[in-house]
């Protein structure tokens, strides 16, 4: 459990419970007891001692503490003159024999030093001090109390049965002290878990970085010390995700005390041997031997230190804790890191990739050989999914490169990676680097794509992305290092421009372009560009080729060729088979992998789950990538995860918050001239009109995507013919209506999909006479898959029902009505429900099927998102409790009110007490 309440301690209600009732105890029952607390430096046993102390002088307990300190252990009874010299006055009510011997421990006169006579003296002491009220002794770092003490407070603490006296004491793992003689009753303090760590950085840090808060999570290991120290080490732009973290980790001098305690006094073989382990802590303790040329005797001093734990030789060395690693490195000279890597490369002779790190880190001086081997390294990588450490790999290779041409390119597709790795300032950095190195015509034709993309991602800077692009074609075409693969990176990357400006001038140079570069026959960079533009026109079934295309990738194909043609069948309605792999591909590009993968993956799911009307669904991962594209930079991305979600919220009847976001987003892409997210925002604009009877603002909103008879294969027009005609035909418009049915036709836009099928048949319908109608209503209805897209399938019912009962066939009018609504409300499409219920209710049914309580229908989140919004918690509070951003708490909430049937948080209390443990659904597990 983990602690929120401000001033508590994270992650530690178990203990403070524990440590509640021995403090109740004391003082109700009047009984003495008695704990230990084990754990390692800095584990936050000292913190709950002081949190222990501060409640015990509240209640009113007379509060006695002492730490044990290094340079007291020697001196005897220092550690109880110390603890008992706040009793002093008191020791003159003793009897003769034990006061004397308190006045010789506390240097005020005195001859006895019996150690018995001592012992019962302290106990007397105490047991009259706590007469007037309990006592709590509190003893801090035990393993440096001083013997003669130890002695006297083991023999009180084993006394305390009769007296309200806690003795609390804490000490460290592995370290012998003579209090252990003692045998204490022992309570271990572990290490947080993950989201007690994850929860304290959010506390302390809230600007830190996400990928920086896991990654220190990581090193850490849930020590809240560690946690709180590695942060101080972070520069600005650590701290921030712009720039990589060190590995290993920098550590304090706190820390390096902490976790270096005991690596000084090794013997230089086994600091030699331990080093090697640091610098690559996966290979087996064989290998690690094997590269020190050193016997098993070795290790022998570091496990008795407790530095390390040994296994097989087939296992690798375990260190204690993963910043002794650190200490490790950190305390070694640069020579002896060079050694140690020379001697690793040697050790992995088989092992290429390994042995080129090693190499690169034990050079001295620049070395073409191996900033070649790099060079290949990362680009293996990269092909493996694991692109930041193909980043890591180019940066070094630039840095042995002799020659300042080979630093330059080395540099340049480092930025390009990094471009889609993110963080996006990282991108920056290394292009800034570049132009340093070299600033020259062909420079830019290899930095187009790099610089390109990161203007684009970063900034929405379409115009000077696209003219960046140009320039480099215009160059590329007549310069000999223009290979195939920067041929196909810039018309990629020309592509993701021209679809994200969605303007007739930017598509002019790739129509041109592509036609030039790409061979004859279908290729994936054909098959993009032609389910981008025009689906239905191409000589080919486009939808058919990305398809097979998909299929025919091998199961191990990096994301780099994968996402582009996922891309391409989303946008053809074709990406339902390929989810478990873009789920793959997501869960293996956030360790390590592109952000930008993650970022598409998450879009993608999100998108093909709301268009399959799994609201919901769709909603938690667009939220989940709105998230990471705001913490990297990704500020394109943003805008269109907020359009997606912007739609989603008109659909269900939420126009002020779809107002609010479309608002948000146009100030931001209109300016840049961002198209595509425009055409969105249009596109749930049009919805949200739609939904509230609003069909004059449908029309116009609708026509600045496509004039009326000018429908376009693009998108999002090729989706929104049936919301055009729809809004012509409620504004009296009719002939525009049907002119743009037989455009649509023309266009072959129903053959673009099974979805875009139902929509032009959809349309043809309701622009038709009523002669007409009723045949092609059915004819849409019967459209192949036409459930899989169930709300434009019950937008058809619904039409369909309504035309049916105004032409008075009140009998299949509810059929279809009824239909309608059910999927409606299932959706959670509100305002189209609202009208089916309506439209049955005229058709003669007395009381129109209610859409279920909407209390029964909270998901197991929102429930808990309500439940501590009743509490009082602020959105950010909730989102500390339970891992979210704020944003996606308020989602959750403008989602909950109307569900609950209430308008604001005063009212979840009551609200919420309706609703039983049966109501709730979609429980974890």
């Amino acid at each position: 459990m983990t602690s929120t309440v401000p001033g508590s301690l994270v992650g530690r209600a178990g203990e403070l419970e524990l440590l509640d009732e021995l403090l109740i105890e004391v003082r109700a029952e009047r009984r003495g007891s008695s704990l230990l607390l084990r754990g390692e430096p800095g584990i936050g046993k000292t913190a709950l001692l002081d949190a222990t102390a501060t409640k015990a002088r509240d209640a009113g307990m007379r509060v006695l503490r002492v730490s044990g300190v290094e340079f007291e252990s020697g001196i005897g009874y220092s550690t109880l003159h110390q603890l008992l010299h706040p009793l002093r006055a008191h020791a003159d009510r003793l009897a003769p024999g034990h006061r004397a011997a308190l006045h010789r421990l506390l240097g005020m006169g005195g001859t006895e030093t019996d150690p018995l006579i001592v012992a019962t003296a302290v106990l007397t002491l105490l047991e009259d001090v706590a007469a007037e009220r309990p006592v709590l002794i509190v003893l801090d770092d035990v393993p440096w109390v001083d013997h003669d003490s130890a002695v006297v407070l083991g023999f009180v603490a084993r006394r305390l049965a009769g007296a309200p006296i806690l003795v609390l004491a804490a000490g460290r793992t592995c370290a012998e002290s003579p209090f252990d003689q003692v045998r204490l009753p022992e309570r271990q303090i572990g290490p947080l878990a993950e989201p007690a760590a994850d929860a304290l950085l959010e506390r302390l840090h809230p600007d830190l970085a996400a990928a920086v808060r896991r990654r220190l999570i990581t090193e850490a290991a849930g020590n809240p010390l560690a946690l709180q120290e590695l942060v101080g080490t972070l520069t600005d732009r650590e701290h921030a995700g712009q720039d990589l973290l060190p590995d290993p980790p920098r550590l304090s001098r706190r820390l390096l005390d902490v976790y270096g305690a005991g690596i000084a006094g090794l013997p230089r073989r086994t600091r030699h041997l331990l080093l090697l382990a640091a610098l690559e802590s996966a290979a087996p303790l064989g290998t690690v031997r094997a590269a020190a040329d050193g016997g098993v005797d070795d290790l022998e001093p570091a496990e008795t230190a407790h530095l390390v734990r040994a296994g097989t030789v087939h296992d690798p060395l375990t260190f204690w804790h993963p910043l002794v690693r650190a200490a490790l490195v950190q305390l070694s000279t640069p020579d002896e890191r060079r050694a140690a890597h020379r001697a690793l490369a040697d050790a992995l002779a088989g092992d290429p990739s390994r042995r080129v790190w090693h190499l690169a880190e034990a050079a001295a001086a620049p070395d073409e050989e191996v900033a070649m081997a790099l060079q290949q390294t990362a680009r293996a990588a990269q092909r493996c999914g694991s692109a930041s450490a193909a980043v890591s790999a180019l940066v070094r290779a630039s840095e042995l490169s002799p020659e300042p041409a080979d630093r330059f390119r080395r540099l340049v597709e480092a930025a390009s990676l990094a471009s889609v790795t993110g963080p996006l300032g990282r991108a920056t950095q290394l292009l800034a680097e570049a132009r340093q190195v070299q600033d020259s015509p062909t420079g830019s034709v290899f930095t187009a794509a790099a610089v390109a993309l990161g203007l684009i991602h970063a900034e929405g800077d379409i115009d000077t992305g696209h003219r960046l692009l140009a320039e480099a074609l215009d160059r590329g075409a007549d310069s000999t290092e223009a290979s195939r693969e920067w041929i196909d990176d810039t018309l990629s990357a020309l592509l993701f421009v021209c679809e994200y400006g969605a303007r007739r001038e930017l598509w002019d140079l790739l129509d041109k372009t592509i036609n030039r570069y790409e061979p004859d026959g279908v290729t994936p960079l054909r098959l993009c560009y032609d389910a981008i533009t025009d689906p239905a026109r191409p000589p080919y079934p486009v939808r058919e080729g990305i398809i097979r295309t998909i299929e025919g990738l091998s199961c191990d194909a990096g994301s780099w060729h994968f996402t582009p043609l996922a891309y391409a069948a989303l946008r053809v309605d074709a990406l339902a088979p390929f989810r478990h792999a873009i789920r793959r591909m997501v869960d293996r590009e956030r360790d390590g992998g592109a952000v930008s993968f993650v970022l598409s993956g998450l879009f993608m799911l999100g998108a093909d789950s709301s268009y399959h009307g799994r609201w919901d669904e769709a909603e938690g991962l667009l939220r989940e990538g709105l998230d990471l594209a705001v913490a990297h930079g990704y500020h394109l991305f943003e805008g269109q995860l907020l359009s997606h979600l912007a739609f989603l919220e008109a659909a269900r009847g939420n126009v002020a918050r779809c107002h609010a976001l479309t608002d948000e987003i146009t100030r931001w892409a209109a300016p840049r001239g961002v198209g595509l997210t425009q055409a969105l925002v249009r596109q749930a604009r049009t919805v949200a009109a739609l939904g509230q009877g609003d069909f004059e603002e449908a029309y116009v909103q609708a026509t600045l995507i496509n004039p009326p008879g000018m429908p376009s294969p693009g998108i999002p027009a090729r989706w929104m013919v049936m919301d055009l005609v729809e809004a012509a035909m409620r504004t009296g418009r009719a002939d525009q209506a049907r002119d743009h049915v037989a455009a649509a036709k023309r266009e072959g836009i129903g053959r673009i999909s099974p979805r875009t099928a139902l929509i032009t048949a959809g349309a043809a319908a309701l622009a038709a006479s009523d002669e007409e109608a009723d045949a092609l209503f059915q004819i849409a209805l019967r459209s192949p898959e036409s459930e899989r897209w169930p709300f434009e399938q019950a937008r058809i019912q619904l039409a369909y029902g309504e035309w049916l009962r105004r032409t008075r066939d009140t009998g299949r009018a509810r059929l279809h009505l009824r239909a309608a609504l059910e999927t409606l409300d299932q959706l959670g499409a509100q305002p189209w429900a609202e009208r089916a219920r309506n439209e049955l209710r005229a058709t003669g049914v007395a009381r129109a099927p209610q859409q279920p309580v909407a209390r029964a229908q909270l998901t197991f989140q929102e429930r808990q998102i309500a439940t501590l919004a009743a509490t009082g918690l602020t959105n950010k509070q909730i989102g500390e409790r339970l891992f979210l951003s704020h944003r996606t708490v308020s989602a959750h909430l403008h989602r909950v009110f109307p569900k609950l049937g209430i308008t604001s948080r005063a009212a979840l209390t009551d609200a919420l007490k309706t609703v039983t443990p049966d109501d709730r659904v979609n429980q974890p597990g």
